[in-house]
């Protein structure tokens, strides 16, 4: 046996001065800069292009056809847009209503984001005089 496994004190299992107590939030030390990967990483992921969707107007049953039927719309408009577009285009009066659907399947609420909508970079978007379906 050597002498200085002897000499090494043997630890106490009540000995709780060496533990480390964990910091509170108030005593944490608080970041006043981002690490620069960090800050890079921010840059790009804020400046997402604004993406353009293609819209394309197709008639259902007997309301009229548009001259325009296809035109792009930015990804962050609401579906209320393309709602007033057709409106304002078929000459739509105050009382007479306008129903739009979504691929001839079901009407996204007015304040659908666009961009949450459409597949394969196209919405396709049936409209009526008068409800269609259901």
């Amino acid at each position: 046996m050597s002498s200085t496994t002897q000499d090494e004190p043997i630890p106490e299992e009540d000995d709780t001065t060496t533990t480390q107590t964990p910091l509170t939030t108030s005593a944490s030390i608080l970041l006043t800069t981002l690490p620069r990967d960090a800050s890079k990483a921010l840059e790009t992921a804020t400046t997402t292009p604004v993406q353009k969707i293609t819209i394309r107007l197709q008639p259902i049953g007997s309301a009229p056809h548009l001259t325009q039927r296809v035109f792009k719309l930015s990804a962050t408009q609401r579906f209320e847009t393309i709602v007033r577009f057709v409106r304002r285009k078929l000459g739509a009066r105050g009382g007479e209503g306008v129903v739009c659907y979504v691929g001839s399947v079901f009407s996204p609420g007015l304040d659908e984001g666009v961009g949450n909508l459409w597949e394969n970079d196209e919405l396709v978007v049936g409209y009526a005089m008068a409800p269609a379906f259901g």
